[in-house]
């Protein structure tokens, strides 16, 4: 079956759109990506969405009308993917985030992510799979990361123990144990460890008046000097101390929080390049922290995926806090693109949904207190 998914992160930076054809039954699937492509949203767009991440406040007309604008967005990646392969039979549309809140002891949590379902499906023609969230968050889980079980089936190996870290504007991780170990499933984890790209990319906005959005390769930060007393400080946040299962966003990682660790910067009097430097080792720093914490077996590999695996800093950062049994490589080396991964993911929920019947979440991940479906099925007016 040809299926596409589509993905929008929180760094708003574009919608990523990945063809992949599946064959297989169930769980036991084989993935070929045919296409994949990168959308950009209008400025104007980009930065409405940015803002309401933000917390600003919107009409209802006004919400609405962000709400479908976004969907079309998505429509105009489909009809790209289009242009070279006319043959799709099934959508899975993540949306785009604009609000998540972890749930807080007996209050269930919240997620919201625009681009409406029906309109993608109905302007395309095509069976549309959206809000795969809210199903994990009503069943008590954090609704995040969905991706884990993908993972667990795309990419375990028979003997390594292997952490596949995914950052995005924020950052998330799944342990994959052994293959063949004894409650193999039972066994898997993940979790948002914290911020991804995000601190890095508007302290890069910041830094530049807006003339640039991202750090290339990480090339300015690493001509800097991580200061490592300001990075031990920002993880005592009580995020980092909680316990799996957990997930974050903006509300928290924000442009609020940069500004809290701009300002605690001051004190150390640290030129903009350390300052990015910082940033950059505080993201590396968390990350092998969190599996310090919270795993108990030592990671054979770490396999990074989404744009933050394009930071060469970053990676080494990465690399250099971990033991040196540990090797950091990315997805595309043992055969999945980096770029697409999340993509992709959702593409192979969808299926699940549509096809296979089959839940979608981990509940040993998410937290959820059962497996759900995952996902609102839209059909297009033809069907």
């Amino acid at each position: 079956m040809y299926c596409l998914g589509l993905m929008s992160g929180t760094s708003v930076d574009s919608i990523d759109a990945a063809l992949v054809k599946i064959t297989g039954k169930e769980l036991d699937l084989n993935i070929e990506l045919l296409s994949g492509i990168n959308h950009s949203y209008p400025e104007k767009i980009r930065q409405t969405i940015l803002e309401v991440a933000g917390g600003k406040p919107l009409s209802m007309e006004a919400f609405a009308q962000l709400d479908e604008t976004i969907a079309l967005c998505f429509v105009e990646a489909v009809n790209k993917i289009k242009q070279h392969h006319s043959t799709i039979e099934l959508i899975g549309s993540h949306g785009q985030t604009v609000y998540h809140r972890p749930p807080i002891k007996e209050k269930l949590g919240y997620t919201l992510q625009l681009g409406r379902g029906e309109i993608i499906a109905n302007l395309t023609g095509i069976p549309t799979i959206n809000n795969f969230r809210v199903a994990d968050i009503a069943a008590g889980g954090q609704g995040a990361p969905l991706v884990s079980k993908i993972d667990a089936y795309l990419l375990s190996d028979p003997k390594k123990h292997r952490c596949v870290q995914n950052i995005g504007g924020m950052s998330n991780v799944t342990y994959l144990p052994p293959k063949p170990e004894k409650n193999w499933q039972n066994k898997i984890i993940g979790w948002d460890t914290g911020p991804g790209n995000i601190l890095i990319d508007l302290a890069v906005q910041k830094l530049t008046n807006g003339k640039k959005n991202y750090d290339k390769n990480g090339e300015w930060a690493a001509q800097g000097h991580p200061h490592s007393a300001l990075i031990q400080q920002w993880l005592k946040q009580d995020f980092f101390k909680q316990p799996p299962p957990k997930s974050t966003g903006r509300e928290l990682f924000g442009a609020d929080y940069l500004e809290k660790c701009w300002q605690d910067a001051q004190q150390y009097n640290l030129s903009e390049t350390d300052f990015l430097a910082t940033l950059t080792d505080f993201t590396a720093t968390s990350i092998v922290h969190s599996y310090q914490h919270f795993l108990k077996h030592p990671i054979d590999e770490i396999l990074l995926c989404g744009g933050g695996s394009h930071n060469l800093y970053l990676k080494k950062r990465i690399q250099d806090h971990c033991p040196s049994t540990t090797r950091v490589k990315t997805t595309d080396e043992v055969g999945m693109n980096s770029d697409f991964k999340e993509a992709i993911a959702f593409a192979i929920l969808a299926y699940w949904r549509y096809v296979s019947k089959l839940p979608g979440n981990l509940p040993k991940v998410t937290g959820a207190k059962k497996e759900r479906l995952l996902g609102d099925i839209h059909l297009p007016l033809s069907t």
